[in-house]
């Protein structure tokens, strides 16, 4: 059964060992430290005691945005990844954000997929966003900006 908790700093080199094998361009230990508290805000999937998976997201005004998802690749393929995205839609509901937002490769079709069906829209291109390996891609990938609206403040 997964269960789902806010870890802090003490969590780090789990989180980043999920990070380091889900991401071929993955955040440094300084960028993770630094989504630590703040106005950053996360959740992390436990398989028992094991940390298999979690989200970072923040808060910018009302407005929220998903920073990184990621579950551990053994992991992955059980609906995790479905669950986290639910919580962190459900924190800005709680939250009374006004919007959700992220950012994706273009190549990560299975993570758009979970984001078209959870309800979160494409709504810009950054052209040449994120590195990659790719030799076709000269170096970087687009990325795509998803978008849904939680309240839009009528009454």
């Amino acid at each position: 059964m997964i269960t789902f908790k806010e870890v802090d700093e003490s969590a780090i080199e789990q989180l980043m060992a999920i990070e380091t094998a889900c991401h071929s361009h993955p955040w440094t230990l300084k960028i993770m430290s630094s989504c630590m508290g703040g106005r950053y805000f996360n959740l992390a999937a436990f398989n028992k005691n094991t940390l298999v998976g979690f989200y970072i997201g923040e808060k910018a005004g009302p407005d929220f945005t998903l920073m990184d998802i990621c579950v551990t690749p053994s992991e992955q393929g059980k609906g995790i990844a479905k669950q986290l995205l639910r919580q962190f839609i459900e924190y800005g509901e709680q939250q009374n954000a006004e919007n959700l937002f992220l950012e994706v490769r273009e190549s990560n079709t299975r993570a758009i997929a979970l984001y078209e069906r959870a309800g979160f829209i494409e709504m810009s291109v950054r052209k040449n966003y994120y590195p990659s390996d790719n030799p076709a891609k000269n170096g970087f990938e687009d990325a795509i900006l998803m978008g849904m609206a939680l309240s839009l403040g009528f009454s």
